[in-house]
């Protein structure tokens, strides 16, 4: 049988019983030809080909045990783990010059920041030792929830609180409410009634006394000259010297003529989104020259004020991950960050009790100049510029009083 180990078989086409060993190195044994020379022809045949069993000797199974051995050893020990970078989004921090202003040792520290948007999942590691006030519109959670799509206040409260080495947030060390007012309308959209907006408004206001209220979100108000409750809030929190910054809105070539509600409101900080490089995300809304009431607007209030960083934006979302997203939401985020290192570096610029809008417009004619030369240009989608927050924070120390 040994002599036999390297041979094929042809079967006799009659009876397949009856078989013939075939040297295979012999090109064509199994062809016409040799159908003719046997006389089998036109029938032909395809050999039984013999499959070689292996052979196992003791040397093969020492370097067999041997090579898993060293695997095991490796894996136990990570060798064998290739860790992909994470993906970051540290070009928007840095044009916008908001780790410049960081440099100086500015946190946040002190200064009161509440989000309303669709909740929070703390459980990011991100997160980790950040206290969050929450209050819930949507359920009854008393502990941090976020009930939007893709986790959206997620995502917002990750730009400004992450701890994370891989990306640190625009202001880490705030004080820091989150506000349940959206959530997922089941067909992957972030919806909310204006009236649970307004009441989150509030309740930044008067129960968590904020500094600054951030409105990842928006809406529309009819032109006629009606105001919606989330608008009324939203003037009635600058009146009194509170900063509210909120999204311009996406609605790219849909656009309704103007910026979303609330941050069409006079006083509020409107925030267009940008793209790496400074230009104009697609999407972003356009302002109009006239308000809701018809008057004309005028500087520092025309909308929106400022774009920032909004298009492919990396942040913490859900089940500790780290996700994308686009949007005027993303761009509010980092200007509400570089105004909470602003009122950290100049405290006499916070809204104070019974107080009333001077420091807010001077802070906001600050924000304007330090994104223009000489001249103010104003463009009806990107605003008066992208946000430079070294240089906001360097034109807020000629405000003497307010």
């Amino acid at each position: 049988m040994e002599g036999l180990r390297d041979v094929e078989y042809l079967p006799e086409p009659s009876d397949r019983r009856i078989v013939s060993a075939v040297d295979p190195t012999v090109i064509g044994f199994q062809d016409q030809w040799r159908s003719e020379t046997m006389g089998w022809a036109p029938l032909t045949v395809e050999p039984v080909v013999q499959h070689q069993r292996g052979r196992f000797s003791i040397s093969g199974l020492v370097v067999f045990a041997l090579l898993v051995s060293v695997s095991l050893l490796m894996w136990q020990n990570q060798w064998l783990v290739v860790e992909l970078p994470l993906p970051q989004s540290e070009w928007a921090f840095e044009e916008t010059e908001l780790r410049e202003a960081q440099a100086s040792g500015l946190t946040g520290e002190g200064v009161r920041v509440c989000m309303v948007d669709t909740g929070m999942d703390t459980n990011h590691e991100a997160f980790s030792g950040v206290s969050v006030q929450f209050k819930d519109l949507v359920g009854n959670s008393r502990a941090p929830v976020d009930y939007g799509a893709v986790a959206h206040g997620t995502l917002m409260a990750g730009l400004l609180l992450s701890q994370d080495d891989h990306q640190l947030g625009a202001a880490p060390n705030v004080s820091f409410a989150m506000v349940a007012a959206l959530s997922d309308n089941g067909n992957g959209e972030n919806t909310g009634l204006d009236d649970d907006v307004a009441d989150a408004i509030r309740w930044c206001q008067f129960e968590f006394s904020a500094d600054i209220i951030s409105l990842s979100l928006g809406g529309s108000e009819e032109r006629s000259g009606s105001e919606g409750g989330s608008s009324s809030a939203t003037r009635q929190a600058t009146d009194a010297g509170i900063y509210v910054v909120a999204a311009a809105g996406n609605d790219g070539l849909d656009d309704d003529g103007d910026v979303a509600s609330p941050s069409s409101a006079r006083l509020a900080i409107s925030v267009a989104a940008s793209i790496e490089g400074g230009g104009v995300w697609a999407n972003s809304s356009v302002g109009s020259l006239i308000d809701r009431e018809g008057g004309v607007r005028e500087h520092p209030h025309m909308k929106p004020e400022v774009a920032a960083p909004g298009e492919g934006i990396i942040s913490t979302g859900g089940e500790n991950r780290w996700y994308s997203s686009s949007g005027t939401s993303d761009a509010t985020v980092f200007v509400t960050g570089a105004l909470a290192l602003v009122l950290e570096a100049r405290p006499m610029l916070k809204p104070q009790s019974n107080g009333d809008a001077s420091c807010l417009i001077a802070v906001k004619e600050a924000l304007m100049e330090s994104m223009q030369t000489d001249t103010i240009v104003h463009d009806e989608r990107g605003g008066y510029g992208v946000l430079n927050a070294q240089s906001w924070l360097e034109h807020t120390s000629q405000i003497t009083s307010c």
